[in-house]
């Protein structure tokens, strides 16, 4: 009995030496915390916090008559940031085109072929055409442009009309160059507001880099409203980290919801500094793009329909506009007899510096855009003439001529 007895004293005497211990320990643990002698575990799953916002409903309720009367009134709501992007890549993938920009390069004494990549969002149609929005860079001065489609599909496409001083243009592709299943596989991508985008909001980019087809990168809003001028292209843009490489120019910035908040840019900005990507906030892209969507359609001609000006001239270059002032254009050697350019009053030593409502800034540019105007049209050209007092702008009404006015010159 004795023994019996001292057994369960001794099990008495460790429960209490026991539970007095991991008081003991805890006690220690947590002043040991409290002072900063110890860290407290970081390897266990931490809960967040639930985020709230407010937001503003309007509630109906009815007084003591049992009328209905309406006010407005704040409530907390929980939202959750989603960083997965896959759903929104998906649905928005199919409005982004890829864009190869045939071009010649001149050299002073041998042409070189080359094609340039860039991209295209598509924002709409007409009754024959899809329409695609770029940037003017993208198409400039091209030979021959070709369109690429989510599904891979290869279709020519024309130019419908550009701003360079915006860097924006819409190309036009015809629809009955388009098979069902290409048609099937596209969509059009859904404009946002980018007035109402805040620094550190979430955005996406998707476009064509380095050529090597569609890819996607992210980031946030960095900063908005940047105001920068370079290489004639002026206004306010959006700054973000997301990498836009060269190839991206023309893609679409987008917001967390898939909506088109700008057109990206890598002439604005170029790849100096790292981290620093420009896009043009569409709110002012938009009603820029409209306009150009309604522009005719211009269809590149054989070369014994096109129209000729009858003038030779060359590019000002970049020394001779710093050293001597003059515009940027196309300098008038010579205007020969009997020809458009004559008969609408163009004079030797002029520069011309745009065509039918386009910027124009080689002799390359112009010799492209009349490819597209037939003989006999009639076009306005701005030119700037020399005076005492400096250049000054002159518009022009041409009526282009033919080929067989130049051969008979």
């Amino acid at each position: 009995m004795k023994t019996f007895q001292k057994i369960v004293l001794s099990c008495l005497c460790g429960i209490l030496f026991g539970s007095f211990a991991a008081v003991s320990f805890f006690a220690v643990r947590e002043i040991g915390i409290t002072v900063g002698l110890l860290e407290q575990n970081t390897n266990q799953q931490q809960v967040p916090e639930p985020q709230y916002t407010e937001e503003t409903i309007t509630v109906q309720s009815s007084d003591m008559a049992g009328d209905k009367k309406e006010q407005e009134q704040m409530v907390p709501v929980l939202y959750t940031v989603n960083t997965d992007v896959t759903e929104v890549v998906d649905e928005v993938m199919p409005a982004i085109v890829s864009i190869t920009n045939h071009l010649t390069y001149n050299y002073y004494y041998y042409t070189k072929e080359a094609d340039a990549s860039g991209s295209g969002i598509i924002i709409g149609s007409n009754e024959s055409e899809l329409l695609v929005a770029t940037n003017f860079h993208v198409i400039e001065d091209n030979d021959g442009i070709t369109v690429t489609f989510a599904d891979g599909a290869d279709v020519a496409a024309q130019v419908k009309g550009t701003d360079a001083t915006r860097d924006l243009a819409v190309i036009a592709v015809k629809i009955e160059d388009l098979d069902q299943e290409t048609l099937d596989s596209i969509a059009i991508a859904k404009m946002g507001d980018s007035d109402a985008l805040k620094v550190g909001e979430p955005v996406i980019a998707i476009g064509n880099a380095l050529g090597y087809g569609q890819s996607v990168t992210t980031g946030v809003v960095s900063a908005l409203d940047r105001e920068m001028n370079m290489e004639n292209v002026s206004g306010t843009f959006i700054q973000t980290d997301a990498a836009i490489n060269p190839g991206n120019s023309g893609g679409a910035l987008l917001n967390i919801n898939g909506e088109v908040i700008g057109i990206n840019s890598n002439k604005i900005g170029g790849s100096t500094v790292e981290g620093m990507g420009y896009a043009i906030p569409i709110s002012a892209a938009k009603p820029i793009i409209e306009e150009l969507s309604l522009k005719e359609t211009r269809v590149l001609l054989p070369e014994e329909e096109q129209g000729y000006l009858g003038i030779s001239g060359a590019t000002t270059t970049a020394q001779e506009i710093m050293y001597y002032g003059y515009p940027e254009g196309v300098y008038v050697a010579k205007v020969y007899g009997d020809t458009a350019a004559e008969k609408a009053g163009v004079q030797q030593g002029d520069f011309i510096v745009s065509f039918d409502g386009e910027t124009i800034k080689s002799m390359q540019s112009l010799a492209n855009k009349l490819c597209y105007y037939a003989a006999g049209s009639t076009v306005e050209i701005e030119v700037m003439r020399q005076t005492a007092r400096g250049y000054h702008k002159v518009t022009l009404e041409v009526t282009l001529g033919s080929k067989a006015d130049m051969d008979r010159e």
